[in-house]
């Protein structure tokens, strides 16, 4: 059977380096389970947009790191195609008197407590206390720490990029009426197909984090086990905060730092006064 167009017009947002590795994944989809993208075409799931390959945006050749989440975030305005980057999050930090992360960051749990977890790992926020006065202290030095902190996701997933991070989910697709499980079991022969070729045509082999239950089993896959793995909890656990590998792998990448000497606009471009900052 043919891959539906709908489809293929998606890989357009995907670097040229990475697109016949995915028109084989998608190959392998049609081959194991013919109705699926047929069926999927026709139905509504997020991300929209045609944003579904958006991850693979990093060229091959860079990719260092594969992070895997369980599926795209169950809002549209929410779900990029990224991995944990929330499409309805601009600044990272309230401008609220007494705020800490921005409402939207707060909203999203996991990236709220990824955030969380860098901090502690920098050595900014204490295990013990990641309650609200904490962060509010550390939202006021990021507006106003002229480059100390960055301020915007924007900035966050750019920062991963440049360390080399494919962001994916073991779930493509999000469908309110269909359990995340059933959807990434049928990604899997995607998934297994674009792994093997990554494999073959890296130099180094890439280094695997898997968050969460259903992308644990992705690390089953006899595939996986030529990777290096790391995992952990999903981050909508509060435990995730804490958890020691994650910040032996991300302490020493300082993603919450701006860049020295560069004064940070606040997401929008927009001027804060709540603070006395005039940016």
């Amino acid at each position: 059977m043919t891959i539906p167009s709908h489809f293929l017009l998606a890989l357009t947002r995907a670097h040229a380096s990475w697109r016949p590795l995915l028109v084989q994944g998608l190959e392998a989809i049609m081959a194991a389970t013919p109705d699926y993208l047929p069926q999927l075409a026709q139905d509504a799931y997020l991300p929209t947009g045609q944003r579904l390959f958006a991850a693979f945006a990093l060229p091959l050749d860079q990719v260092r790191y594969v992070l895997v989440g369980e599926g795209p975030y169950p809002r549209a305005a929410s779900a990029t195609g990224v991995s944990f980057m929330d499409g309805a999050v601009g600044s990272l930090w309230s401008d609220e008197l007494g705020g800490g992360l921005s409402k939207p960051v707060n909203k999203a749990t996991s990236l709220r407590n990824f955030m969380k977890m860098l901090l502690v790992a920098d050595g900014q926020l204490d295990l013990d206390d990641t309650g609200g006065a904490a962060m509010a202290a550390i939202a006021l030095r990021a507006h106003e720490g002229k480059g100390s902190h960055i301020r915007t996701l924007a900035e966050l997933q750019d920062k991963l990029t440049e360390q080399g991070f494919l962001l994916l989910n073991a779930a493509l697709v999000f469908r309110p009426h269909v359990a995340p499980v059933k959807d990434a079991k049928a990604w899997l022969p995607f998934f297994e197909t674009v792994m093997a070729g990554l494999a073959e045509q890296a130099k180094t082999l890439p280094t695997l984090i898997l968050w969460g239950k259903i992308a644990e089993v992705l690390s089953k896959l006899p595939l996986m086990q030529k990777f290096p793995q790391i995992r952990a909890e999903h981050p909508y656990n509060l435990s995730f905060i804490g958890n020691a590998d994650m910040h032996a792998l991300f302490g020493p990448m300082k993603l919450l730092q701006g860049r020295a000497g560069q004064p940070q606009p606040e997401a929008g471009g927009q001027t804060s006064l709540k603070f006395g900052i005039l940016d």
